[in-house]
């Protein structure tokens, strides 16, 4: 088994997030650190502070040497896949060809109607997902990109420089939807995400992704398959840690590849060491 690290930018401090991020920077089993995309907190008060995805990335990629760093995931309709596209190169650079990009056809009605940004009804917006994905897989890969789709135009578009990671950095696709979002895994993605409660829960969902890939002629293997696994902040930390260890050895027996190990909110780098030596034996 393979593991990550998440941290809720939610009601937390830029310095306390940056301080775990470079406090697993040293420990070899976690090979990657993510955050999330969203403008307000997704628990507690949502008044409270969240800070923004992809700077924060930005500063974190430049604070971390070795981690790889991901943001868990983009919502597509908040930057224009262009935008998007240069954001990326532009993180792999600063990390050395570090990044993970995430991205996901994004769904938070609340921040949408707050910041005006519209939220199309879910056949457009995955229509606008898919025509994005492809948009910046062009602007990542090729000197010169021209696309005409009926939401994304690309004129011989440049994305310069290009990114460190080639083709592209690799892209990990959020969700669960049967059709649209797997049928986007199979077709682009190096992996693939999704938050579930269980693997009884996570089974008939990998299952449908070996159809989708076999739609496209995809071997489902070279796709990497992560689950998120909450380490519970409201009860004493070996007990969160040993109730993560049961879930993750049920993940492990379903075949998941990457566990990613959603942390406390606004924990600290203490977590760290008792975390890794839990899974260190798993991996």
């Amino acid at each position: 088994m393979r593991f990550a690290i998440k941290t809720r930018p939610e009601h937390t401090t830029w310095e306390r997030m940056r301080d775990v991020w470079v406090a697993a920077d040293e420990f070899e089993v976690f090979e990657s650190a993510w955050n999330w995309d969203h403008f307000y907190p997704l628990s507690g008060d949502l008044a409270g502070p969240n800070l923004e995805g992809w700077t924060t990335l930005a500063a974190l990629a430049q604070a971390t040497r070795r981690i790889r760093v991901g943001c868990q995931v983009t919502g597509m309709i908040y930057r224009h896949p262009a935008v998007l596209a240069n954001m990326a190169a532009t993180i792999d650079i600063v990390s050395g060809g570090r990044l993970e990009l995430g991205v996901g056809a994004g769904w938070n009605q609340q921040e949408c109607d707050a910041y005006g940004i519209p939220l199309p009804p879910l056949r457009e917006r995955f229509d606008r997902f898919d025509e994005g994905v492809e948009a910046m897989v062009g602007l990542l890969r090729d000197p010169v990109t021209t696309f005409k789709g009926s939401y994304v135009t690309l004129t011989e578009a440049r994305c310069e420089p290009k990114p460190v990671q080639r083709p592209h950095p690799p892209i990990t696709i959020g969700g669960r939807g049967p059709r649209r979002t797997l049928g986007a895994v199979a077709r682009w993605a190096q992996a693939w995400n999704v938050i579930v409660t269980d693997a009884d829960e996570w089974r008939p969902l990998k299952d449908t992704l070996d159809t989708r890939c076999a739609e496209v002629g995809r071997d489902p293997a070279e796709i990497t398959c992560s689950v998120n696994v909450r380490i519970d902040g409201d009860v004493p930390q070996d007990q969160a840690i040993e109730a993560a260890l049961g879930q993750i050895a049920d993940f492990t027996s379903a075949g998941v590849d990457l566990i990613v190990l959603n942390l406390p909110l606004d924990a600290t780098p203490d977590i760290l060491r008792p975390l890794a030596d839990a899974v260190a034996p798993l991996s």
